[in-house]
């Protein structure tokens, strides 16, 4: 491709949404950029963050480097009105890449699709390394961007599920599981179910994908013996992390930033027993024994944004998508 110190490739929400990239290899990418973080081959450093008094808007910054892709990024992500309904608010994030072997910029791209598929993907290795030995039957709470590729990406790191759960309030969204369910996986069925405690009772796995004024909190005692539950959104109740046998996150720090809304009456969270890079490294395993219930958090790492990008970027480039700004000229 053609590279120049003074321009800039740019690749909007269209030129990325016709872009055709399977799951498996998403996943993949994924898995291989917290491999990369595990082996001290990348840098993570902590999100910056801006929020004003009142709460209306949240603003962040995150930096980071991929020592396999030789790529530094940003990723930036503002969302304003969040006192608002979903489709009131203003959300709009980016991420500029740069090849570290020659030091030219790759590009600068909308990063929306990006994390609509790495968070699944995290959620569904979270899924992989924590479930239960015979795990079945997975539950999905939650019809929105998450919700809506949260079993294809299930089914791919854990093809035995036979029984697929959805417990959801709008139609548009519970169509759009359905059919996201079927282009990937036809002919798999999602059952959708209204009584929340019970399907919680009956699944192996729970993937928490709702919004924020959801009612559904999952408890702790709804659980089953072995059962894992997988926060993404909104949708499980503090005592499932709480009460937890034991808790995987993606991020310690991270958890204690972002999952405040978790924390008992003192304000407090639960220690971290391991985190997901070193799991995935093989050096310890999530789950010690059939019977615990495990607490997982996914919260993003900017590593994993880069890996997926610079993979977006390259398919990108080689159709020759995208538009060339005199930026530095």
């Amino acid at each position: 491709m053609d590279r120049n110190d003074t321009t800039l490739r740019v690749l909007s929400t269209s030129d990325l949404a016709g872009l055709d990239i399977s799951l498996a290899d998403v996943v993949d990418t994924v898995e291989q950029a917290y491999r990369t973080l595990a082996a001290g081959r990348s840098d993570n450093p902590r999100k910056l963050t801006v929020k004003p008094a009142d709460g209306h808007s949240v603003a962040y910054a995150m930096l980071g480097r991929d020592g396999v892709r030789e790529v530094v990024a940003v990723k930036t992500s503002y969302k304003h009105g969040l006192h608002e309904s979903r489709e009131r608010q203003h959300y709009y994030t980016t991420l500029t890449l740069y090849d570290d072997a020659t030091g030219l910029p790759v590009a600068m791209m909308d990063c929306a699709r990006i994390g609509s598929l790495r968070t699944p993907a995290v959620s569904a290795l979270l899924a992989r390394e924590c479930a239960a030995p015979g795990a079945s039957t997975a539950l999905v709470i939650g019809t929105g961007t998450q919700g809506r590729l949260a079993l294809p990406f299930l089914l791919t790191t854990l093809p035995e599920l036979d029984r697929l759960l959805l417990h959801g309030t709008h139609p548009d969204g519970i169509a759009a599981v359905r059919a996201e369910l079927d282009r990937h996986f036809p002919g798999r069925q999602v059952e959708l179910v209204t009584d929340l405690k019970a399907a919680a009772r009956e699944a192996d796995l729970v993937v928490a994908t709702a919004g924020a004024h959801t009612p559904a909190a999952v408890e702790a005692d709804w659980l089953r013996p072995g059962a894992t539950a997988i926060l993404v959104g909104h949708g499980l109740a503090p005592s499932t992390l709480h009460r937890a046998d034991r808790v995987i996150a993606t991020s310690e720090a991270q958890m204690r930033v972002t999952g405040t809304d978790m924390a008992d009456a003192e304000g407090g969270l639960p220690a971290v027993d391991l985190e997901l890079p070193v799991v995935l490294s093989g050096v310890s395993k999530a789950r010690t024994a059939p019977g615990q219930r495990i607490f997982a958090y996914n919260s993003g790492l900017v590593v994993t944004d880069i890996a997926l990008g610079h993979r977006f970027a390259q398919l990108a480039l080689g159709q020759g998508l995208g538009t060339e700004v005199s930026l530095w000229t």
